[in-house]
């Protein structure tokens, strides 16, 4: 499983349009680890303590439910 690389993600983040730092690092976690699947997103997001912050804030508790959110943008 993946770790997310933060200092990565300030870089990647400098050059979105995007406000939500959520999306961002959604889009990071695709372009950065070259994944598309949102069960193993999920996996990645869920395994770091800033992430699951970030899920909770949005009430997903599980794959199905970031699916869900990923499909909304």
């Amino acid at each position: 499983m993946a770790k997310i690389n933060w200092d990565e993600y300030k870089e990647y983040k400098k050059y979105s349009a995007k406000k939500d730092n959520f999306v961002i690092l959604i889009d990071f976690i695709k372009s950065y680890y070259n994944m598309t699947n949102p069960f193993d997103i999920y996996d990645v997001l869920s395994s770091d303590e800033t992430a699951q912050l970030m899920l909770a804030k949005r009430n997903i508790k599980d794959a199905e439910g970031l699916e869900n959110f990923i499909f909304k943008f």
